[in-house]
């Protein structure tokens, strides 16, 4: 297993489960992505930190694309975006411009992203938002 590996595996099996805690009680930035393995079939619930824009939620690919939530999302074109008691269906993913994508977060937030520069983002449209594919 290489580095990112092991790390991306520490990350799920530590930080992972006190922020899926935080989302499901709808406390903190956390949000939970849950989404269907695209070879297993299961279902999965992911934590990140998104940004409520009109259209969804915005993501940032903090790993990149090739990470297995985001992939999934893509292979499935929808997935379910939870905080709390709240479950928002996803009917696209999208890509998002930077500037907007930064601009999406809260200002601390757009500092580090600018700092980080962090450049790849996402567009989880909701269904019934402005250009629905459904």
């Amino acid at each position: 297993m290489g580095v990112k590996q092991r790390y991306l595996w520490l990350l799920k099996n530590t930080l992972n489960r006190a922020t899926t805690r935080a989302a499901r009680s709808g406390r903190g930035p956390f949000w939970l992505v849950r989404h269907v393995g695209r070879r297993s079939g299961r279902t999965y619930e992911t934590p990140l930190i998104l940004a409520r824009v009109p259209e969804g939620f915005v993501a940032e690919l903090t790993y990149g694309p090739e990470v297995s939530w985001y992939r999934n999302i893509v292979a499935a074109g929808r997935c379910e975006v939870i905080r709390g008691a709240n479950v928002y269906p996803v009917v696209a993913v999208e890509d998002y411009p930077t500037a907007a994508g930064r601009a999406a977060f809260p200002r601390p937030a757009q500092v580090m992203l600018r700092l980080l520069r962090r450049h790849e983002f996402r567009l989880l449209r909701l269904a019934g938002s402005p250009h629905d594919r459904t």
